[in-house]
């Protein structure tokens, strides 16, 4: 406005110079033509995003997604009821590092270099060189990227001697870390792939934390330690019921200051917190909180935690232009939890899962899925997925489409009008139609994978299981009318689980998904 009237004011004056007479039309016609020729169309902003991802939280620990959780939700559920949650959203695969890596490069993980399983201790990066990550699109288009918790993707860690790492390649080791040279910067990590900002560790098993680049702290961990490495008088041991806090508080310092920086470009928050995975470390505030035991009163932390980071976005003045995205890892590894039954020395292990029963006291974290984390079963590969951004996403909408993590990558690249090279991103779906509330089905089928290599694939209201060395036999549920799959139909429905299977081989065999 300013500018229009200092031209208005010009053209007064050179009227005036022309000896013209000056009335109230001439002065109109000048506001009409300087306000034609200095207005244009402002370009739209760029929203912000914050993406929330729980590690080992069950479809069924949500009141939005279980009425009978006996594990108090509130902000989660406030969320879901302002905006949109899916019922039919993917992890893909029943465990942390590949459902990870399909978030972060819109790519199936069984076209990485790791196949199947999580990564060990002190691996590489999952991802090529080269290969685009979600975090780099967003940099690349203006956002100012952090990350606070759990990477679990890869990075290199230097060592002292040249050699691997001690420990490489195991979950637990007495020597872990013997080599570990604290004093130099890791490589090929968070901010190798696209995070400006990063503070937190790549694999709770290896215990170090990183600020950017730097080793600065390490996990008081319940079963691993560091009591081998050199040169650490410098690292802060920072106990495991506390790293919650510690990145809550750094995630909400990094919108603060962001915001009162007055930085004009969006940001972008991954909040990924090591919670609710074992060990149950809870803080003392929040032990004996609820009525499903201990998981329980992680959950209920974890809910407080995010809480506070919406509240801090709220309280900036984002909250219009801010995309909330929260989603799990994978499923929770307990079938079942109570204030009666004793989690707090759980193993990450399959073999100690306990069965669920009809107990009313008891909470069932996967709900009435079947299975848990490591399983090719719903309650291992499916996720609550909730979507929130204010007068765009209808508020209290559910949508049953078929929806992966895979897919983040796609629709945000869509949001930000993202130019997405054709070799990049091969798996992921542009959802923002449904996002928005649209319901249509983009993604016709999703690939699903349990830890020890068993795959099936979604589509439809069909879930096919293959089988696999004559072990395990193929399988075929009906989900719409058998949630918790305990009816194999494959026998009465050869031809469509033969169909079904072609169809997995040839997404499996290709580099890209079939339309």
């Amino acid at each position: 406005m300013k500018l229009i009237l200092e031209s208005i004011e010009k053209k007064i004056k050179h009227l005036k110079l022309q000896n013209t007479l000056i009335n109230p039309i001439v002065i109109l016609s000048a506001f009409v033509f300087v306000s034609c020729e200095n207005v244009k169309e402002e370009p739209k902003a760029l929203p912000n995003i914050v993406l929330l991802l729980a590690d080992d939280l069950g479809y069924g620990d949500l009141g939005s997604y279980n009425k009978n959780s006996l594990v108090p939700t509130p902000n989660l559920d406030k969320l879901a009821s302002e905006g949109i949650r899916f019922t039919n959203a993917y992890c893909p695969v029943s465990v942390c590092s590949p459902s990870r890596y399909a978030l972060m490069t819109g790519t199936y993980p069984f076209r990485s270099w790791k196949r199947n399983g999580v990564l060990s201790n002190y691996e590489p990066s999952m991802m090529d060189e080269g290969q685009l990550t979600l975090p780099q699109m967003l940099q690349q288009t203006g956002y100012t990227t952090a990350g606070f918790g759990k990477w679990h993707l890869g990075a290199t860690f230097p060592t002292l001697d040249g050699e691997k790492p001690a420990g490489y390649g195991k979950f637990k080791a007495e020597n872990n870390g013997a080599n570990i040279d604290l004093k130099k910067p890791i490589s090929n990590g968070p901010i190798d792939q696209g995070f400006e900002n990063w503070y937190g560790f790549s694999c709770a098993s290896e215990c170090w934390i990183m600020n950017g680049n730097n080793i600065v702290a390490a996990l008081g961990h319940e079963f691993y330690n560091i009591d081998s490495a050199k040169g650490k008088e410098h690292i802060k041991i920072i106990p495991s019921n506390q790293y919650l806090e510690v990145v809550t508080k750094k995630s909400i310092g990094f919108l603060r200051d962001h915001v009162r920086q007055k930085k004009e470009n969006p940001f972008f928050l991954y909040f990924a917190p090591y919670v609710p995975h074992v060990p149950l470390s809870v803080s003392d505030e929040f032990i004996g909180t609820t009525a499903a035991g201990l998981y329980g009163d992680y959950v209920s932390e974890l809910d407080s935690a995010i809480g506070k980071i919406l509240t801090m976005v709220d309280s900036l003045g984002q909250a219009e232009n801010t995309i909330i995205l929260f989603a799990s890892d994978n499923g929770s590894q307990f079938q079942r939890t109570g204030v009666h039954i004793d989690l707090t020395n759980s193993g990450n292990n399959l073999s100690e899962l306990i069965e669920k029963d009809q107990n009313k006291k008891e909470h069932h974290p996967n709900g009435n899925l079947k299975g848990s984390k490591w399983t090719i079963w719903e309650g291992g590969v499916r996720t609550p997925f909730i979507a929130k951004w204010p007068r765009k996403i209808p508020q209290g909408a559910k949508s049953d489409k078929i929806f992966a993590l895979n897919d983040v990558f796609t629709t945000l690249g869509s949001i930000i009008n993202f130019d997405m090279p054709a070799n990049m991103a091969v798996d992921s779906y542009d959802q923002s139609m449904n996002l928005l509330g649209e319901e249509k089905d983009v993604r016709k089928s999703v690939v699903v994978q349990s830890s020890n290599n068993l795959m099936g694939l979604r589509k439809g209201r069909w879930k096919f299981i293959a089988p696999e060395n004559d072990i395990v036999q193929g399988q075929l549920y009906n989900l719409y009318e058998d949630e918790s799959e305990s009816n194999n139909l494959i026998i009465e429905n050869s031809n469509m689980a033969n169909e079904m299977h072609q169809e997995l081989s040839d997404i499996i065999s290709k580099n890209v998904a079939l339309e």
